[in-house]
């Protein structure tokens, strides 16, 4: 596995990464902001007027509905058919790509600070390098250590689309909540699993309805926003000078790989 050693400018890309970190971490301060989804006593069954309803009721651009591709009125070879499986299956996509993002742009954040990627007393990982990129990080990581991360995601994302049958759980192409995550507390594997997914200490599950719907908003655009930001940070790093506000940053970090091959260190199928 090709390791990337730390360089001699390793202590100044250090230092010189506190801009970025003052200018990205800021911006999605407000990330956290989202709903506490309860569970759907009621099938939810959006039309294609709910969806333009929802869109007109969020603040900023687009101040219309927005969809030049249709997807809205196309439907599905598998699974449920019609507009509203059509529609609860692009919200709740929509929803869980921006908190997979809003994730991925702090995280991408956080591996860029001595705290995460400097010297550690204690090794996170057999083979880890102090110094370098996020994605490289990636890289270090052994195989079977990327895989358990693979099926951890996996175990949580069938549980999420209903497997075992969560009490009160209502797939979402079928008149359930887009967004929602059953609870998990106490019910997976052997009772190992003690928090929920979402919302783990109960902060906000008493919130009002209004307060919940502000929160449902405020989480579709910063997850909008986050799906733009991460997206801009990878391509900054692949491609200088590509992000016109990150190329002037002293010491972002550059990546020569391929973020689109994740296994590229460990095995290839086309060698």
């Amino acid at each position: 596995v090709a390791r990337r050693p730390q360089g001699a400018a390793g202590s100044k890309g250090f230092s010189t990464m506190n801009a970025l970190v003052v200018a990205l971490a800021l911006a999605p301060a407000a990330a956290f902001v989202g709903p506490a989804p309860a569970a759907p006593s009621t099938a939810l069954k959006e039309s294609l007027g709910d969806l333009k309803a929802l869109q007109q009721s969020l603040p900023g651009p687009p101040n219309d509905y927005f969809d030049p591709l249709n997807l809205a009125t196309m439907t599905f070879d598998w699974g449920p058919q019609g507009e509203e499986a059509t529609i609860g299956w692009l919200r709740h996509s929509e929803i869980k790509h921006g908190r997979v993002a809003m994730a991925g742009f702090l995280g991408f954040i956080a591996h860029c600070t001595p705290l995460v990627a400097g010297e550690h007393k204690f090794l996170p990982y057999r083979g880890y390098v102090a110094g370098v990129t996020p994605q490289e990080q990636w890289d270090n990581i052994p195989l079977y250590g990327k895989l358990q991360i693979l099926v951890a995601i996996g175990m949580l994302e069938s549980y999420g689309e209903g497997a075992g049958d969560p009490e009160g759980y209502t797939h979402y192409m079928k008149g359930g909540k887009p967004g929602y995550y059953p609870p998990i507390a106490g019910r997976a594997g052997f009772g190992q699993v003690t928090l929920n997914l979402w919302d783990p200490f109960n902060l906000v599950q008493n919130n009002s309805a209004e307060k919940k719907a502000r929160g449902l908003k405020s989480e579709i655009l910063n997850g909008r926003a986050a799906m733009v930001g991460l997206m801009g940070l990878l391509s900054a790093s692949s491609v200088p000078g590509s992000v016109p506000f990150l190329a002037g940053i002293e010491g972002f970090p550059q990546y020569s790989g391929n973020v689109m091959i994740p296994f590229s260190n460990d095995f290839s199928l086309f060698a």
